[in-house]
């Protein structure tokens, strides 16, 4: 991602949402069902606090809700992505911690139990870029925590929303997280259909963060 797409990430995702139907972006869904399966799969309990990062218009936060989560946070860099998802779920949204902001540049000031993560990471081409992430990562995240991420597939595509991505297999996005961090709990390889009916392939993983001596 060159220096001048960091600076105007925000500006970016603001003209998506404002110029296009939310239920006709690539990566809609109505049901989250891979997330909750890999949630499922990686342990979670309602119990746990959640941070889905790059959160936008998802109906994630919503379902989780619905389920009985008490501790739920829906970060993105986009308001209005936000913004669609609060009016989705009407009285319900006050039950949602809700933060606009720039995961490279936020601040963490809690950690959570889990950090939930749909498309974020393969945004990210550069390595400075993927550092930064790890860090917040680390910071954000309990000592026994865990995470649930979903990129392009090694198969997926090199661009999405006017964007260069990167794609990985389940190894190689292990690897870039960094494997001697996490705990492999479960993976999955997703064939999400979009609203024009391409198909876009995702790895996913779900891991628990190893404690360290």
């Amino acid at each position: 991602m060159s220096g001048q797409l960091r600076e105007g990430r925000a500006e970016h995702w603001a003209t998506v949402y404002a110029t296009r139907d939310v239920a006709q972006v690539s990566w809609f869904e109505a049901t989250p069902a891979a997330s909750l399966a890999m949630l499922d799969a990686a342990g979670v309990t309602t119990g746990m606090s959640v941070l889905d990062v790059g959160a936008g218009a998802s109906p994630l936060a919503g379902e989780l809700v619905a389920r009985g989560f008490t501790d739920v946070t829906a970060l993105d860099i986009a308001a209005e992505g936000l913004a669609a998802a609060r009016a989705r779920l009407g009285p319900a949204a006050d039950r949602v911690h809700w933060v606009q902001a720039d995961l490279q540049s936020w601040t963490p000031r809690r950690q959570f139990d889990v950090w939930h993560d749909r498309a974020v990471f393969h945004f990210l081409t550069e390595p400075g870029d993927r550092d930064r992430y790890r860090a917040v990562l680390e910071s954000a995240l309990t000592p026994d925590g865990r995470l649930v991420i979903a990129t392009f597939a090694a198969d997926g595509p090199d661009h999405c929303s006017g964007l260069p991505t990167a794609r990985y297999s389940p190894e190689s996005l292990l690897a870039a997280l960094g494997d001697d961090r996490w705990e492999l709990l479960a993976d999955r390889r997703e064939d999400h259909q979009t609203p024009a009916g391409a198909v876009q392939p995702f790895t996913w993983l779900a891991l628990r963060r190893r404690t360290r001596s």
